[in-house]
């Protein structure tokens, strides 16, 4: 730790010295800062109160998680993944279990197709949830996070009475599910849709609507639909430039091919663009969610394999749309029990390149903002 600090100590004395000149500041926000949602340590660049750059420095939380994954069985290592976007886990252990699957060619029953379904949407209303109450605390709101805690609470208790676990369910296997859903699974579900419905006009009045609210985020951090492509962006991140880029529509998984939803795109690009595609989506989300709540198939809930499973040698590659964007899973195989190389392209690396982009030439009141509409979970950064 001290021979860290003294690093850090040195280089910002010597960019200090080089902006002397220059009449520029250089600050540092973070690795322990309650707006960066983790361990994120941003140096930044302003002059007066105009930020000029902003550079992330990552690795305060990397846990070689890759190389972990690497001596895990290909049953073992899907679970390591709930801790990288811990917030979107079913969603991380789904795209694994996919690409597994997808080397042992493996048939995934229907039934099983639609509980995943399900738990991925839940996970995807009950992350917008948290980002939805964060968001405004950031900004000097705090009784949102209330609300928002209202109903994701109410998702918590279905997953914890399913999966047993609220956070990191590690309910996904290779075939399918570990294990049927609840009895009351259905019915839940069903009382959470009509909580969600008698709610969702809240979101409007506290935030959406709020006029203080709106001027901290139109026409800031401005990204374009170019831009977003170039910087490899995705997600709600993508979709508020207009970049169409929804994996469950390009590439559909599971039982995604089953149901009607619309990809929610804004073509502002600035931070409130960002707001209302997470907000909206949520509402998708609950649309794909009566779909199929009421149909899902009588069978078995997991494809009968082998204990022991072996991919055969090759080259796999399966992505995902998680609440932050495509997540993509990618394994090499020699034909043995355990990967050769796993690597996982994480869409909060590609969203966070872009905000030393967007930042510039904002002001440094604004790039809570900024950051806030990224939705950026760091360990899902720094693995």
């Amino acid at each position: 730790m001290y021979r860290e600090t003294e690093i850090l100590t040195r280089a910002n004395q010597s960019t200090a010295h080089e902006s002397e000149d220059s009449g520029d500041l250089v600050i540092n926000v973070g690795p322990q800062h309650p707006a960066t949602h983790g361990v994120l340590h941003l140096v930044i660049t302003l002059n007066g109160e105009t930020i000029k750059n902003v550079e992330p420095h990552l690795g305060y939380i990397h846990r070689s998680i890759e190389k972990m994954c690497e001596s895990l069985t290909y049953r073992q290592f899907i679970y390591v993944t709930s801790r990288m976007d811990y917030l979107s886990a079913h969603i991380n252990n789904q795209a694994c279990a996919l690409c597994v699957e997808k080397g042992l060619q493996v048939e995934v029953p229907q039934r099983a197709q639609v509980i995943r379904v399900l738990m991925a949407e839940l996970t995807r209303i009950a992350s917008h949830e948290l980002w939805w109450g964060a968001m405004a605390m950031d900004l000097g709101a705090f009784t949102p996070f209330f609300h928002a805690f209202r109903e994701r609470e109410t998702i918590n208790d279905i997953m914890e009475e399913t999966c047993g676990a609220r956070l990191t369910m590690n309910y996904m296997v290779p075939g399918g599910v570990m294990m049927d859903i609840h009895p009351h699974f259905q019915q839940r579900v069903k009382d959470f849709i009509q909580l969600y419905r008698k709610k969702i006009h809240e979101y409007d009045e506290l935030v959406t609507g709020n006029i203080i609210f709106q001027n901290r985020m139109k026409g800031v951090g401005i990204l374009s639909a170019e831009d977003a492509i170039s910087y490899g962006c995705s997600g709600p991140v993508a979709r508020g430039s207009g970049a169409s880029c929804d994996t469950r529509k390009y590439y559909p998984y599971d039982a995604y091919n089953k149901v009607q939803f619309d990809e929610v795109l804004e073509t502002g690009g600035d931070s409130f663009a960002r707001y209302l595609v997470r907000v909206r989506e949520m509402q998708q989300s609950i649309n794909i969610i009566e779909q199929l709540i009421d149909n899902i198939p009588e069978g078995d809930f997991q494809a009968k394999t082998k204990a022991v499973l072996k991919l055969p040698k090759g080259e796999f590659y399966q992505r995902a749309e998680t609440a932050r964007g495509e997540l993509g899973v990618y394994i090499i195989s020699e034909g043995g029990t355990t990967p050769y190389r796993i690597k996982f392209r994480s869409p909060g690396f590609s969203n966070l390149s872009v905000l030393g982009h967007i930042a510039r030439g904002c002001k440094i009141g604004d790039l809570i903002a900024m950051m806030g509409t990224l939705d950026l979970v760091i360990p899902d950064i720094d693995r």
